[in-house]
Parts: C-alpha cells; sequence; structure tokens
C-alpha cells in the first residue's frame, strides 16, 4: 500500500500486481486489450496518482515488467528501448495522468502484439516441421495423425485443427497427396507392378489405394500407368 497526500488529507494506492500484469501480457487479446489494462489501472488505484513521483514509481515496475516479457519473446533490448525509451526516461512520458495512461498502454499493447506475432511464427514452424516429417515418412505404414502430434509435442486434437488451418487440407488429404504424387513418379518412371507402388508409398491395401488414386487423378493407376510408355 502507498499513501499520497490530497486536498482531502491521505489517499491509498495499491502497488500494480505484477502477477497479474504478467498474465495479461501471456493472455490477453488485442480485441480486450483497453479493457483489461484499464481493469488492471483500476485496480491498484491509478487515476488518483497525483504525485509525479509515485507515478514514475509505479510505472518503472509496469516498464521493467513488460521489458522482461518482451525479451522472453525475443525482443532486443534495443528494440524496445527505440521505441518505448530507457528507465531514466520515463518522467516526460509521466506529466499527467492521462499521458501516463497512454505511455503504458501503448507499452502493453505492444507486448501483446508481439506476443501474437511470435506464438504465429512458432505455430508456422512446428507446421513446416510437421511437413518435412510427412515428406520424408510418408511410406511408413504408422504414419498416422496421432504419431506427427507426438513427434511435434502437440495434442492430436490441436495438431489436426492447426494444420488444417495452416495448409488448408486436413491431415490424411494431405498425406494422401503426398503418397499420391510419389506413386506418380514410380508409375511413370518405374517398370514396378500397381501393387508394389502401393506398398512402396504406404498403402497396404491395393484396391484402397487404387480408389484414392482415381480420386485425386481421375484414373487408375493401371489407366495412368498406359499413358506412359513404360511397360
Amino acid at each position: 500500500m502507498i499513501q499520497q497526500s490530497s486536498a482531502e488529507g491521505f489517499c491509498t494506492v495499491r502497488k500494480p500486481d505484477i502477477q497479474q500484469l504478467e498474465h495479461m501480457l501471456r493472455s490477453s487479446g488485442l480485441e480486450h486489450c483497453k479493457e483489461d489494462f484499464d481493469k488492471l489501472l483500476e485496480a491498484f488505484g491509478f487515476w488518483k496518482l497525483s504525485s509525479l513521483v509515485l507515478r514514475i514509481y509505479i510505472s518503472t515496475d509496469i516498464y521493467l515488467t513488460a521489458r522482461s516479457f518482451a525479451g522472453e519473446l525475443g525482443i532486443s533490448d534495443s528494440t524496445f528501448t527505440a521505441q518505448f525509451g530507457q528507465p531514466e526516461d520515463l518522467e516526460q512520458h509521466l506529466v499527467t495522468i492521462e499521458g501516463t495512461a497512454a505511455y503504458l498502454y501503448g507499452i502493453f499493447e505492444q507486448c501483446i502484439r508481439w506476443r501474437i506475432e511470435a506464438v504465429g511464427d512458432s505455430r508456422a514452424g512446428v507446421i513446416r516441421n510437421a511437413i518435412r516429417f510427412i515428406d520424408k515418412n510418408y511410406m511408413r505404414e504408422d504414419l498416422t495423425l496421432n504419431c506427427i502430434a507426438h513427434e511435434i509435442g502437440l495434442s492430436p486434437s490441436y495438431f489436426s485443427a492447426l494444420f488444417k488451418k495452416k495448409t488448408g487440407y486436413c491431415f490424411s488429404e494431405y498425406l494422401n497427396m503426398v503418397r499420391i504424387d510419389r506413386s506418380k513418379q514410380l508409375l511413370c518412371c518405374t517398370s514396378k507392378m500397381v501393387y508394389e507402388i502401393a506398398y512402396e508409398v504406404g498403402f497396404q491395401d491395393y484396391r484402397y489405394f487404387s480408389q484414392i488414386f482415381k480420386k485425386y487423378t481421375g484414373k487408375t493407376p493401371r489407366q495412368y500407368k498406359n499413358t506412359t510408355n513404360v511397360v
């Protein structure tokens, strides 16, 4: 608790709840960013901070918490300070209560934007890794959604939704596309039997392979093979 003098005597102001601030930085979305930040200010009586000294004291806590959070996201100190200044520069932003609120909100909002960008990059990287794994292991009979989700450290349901969102295909569709593309190469460029190719690209059921092949190409494997010069 902090006390500051006022026209009516002394009023009590709480220090910011740093744990609550950290939670908001990690969970708030841009659509509720301003609302969440206003609740944080209200919680410690921000609008009663008539003293510049107290505004500097409390704003420094918020500034340093946000700077540390940005660092966890990979934002360098030089990037952060280029936008929001050094701690010793805070006073110039805190001349009025309204100016202080606007300055601190700018830090809060930017940290959330950095977090959202970092999460987006991370998710894209996860899907790139999953695609590389599929492209390398498409011929495996045990290559399932659960298998890949375990490989990249995500729950199967979350991985399935994320894969669809990032690629536009569900996992099984993408795997079939990879397998059919490889089988087309083998049908064109080798003299292997169709059933051999089916097994080689990961299909254990020849009839199912033929159905999927026709679905994606409009031809049966044998029809496709007959359009090439390979005998």
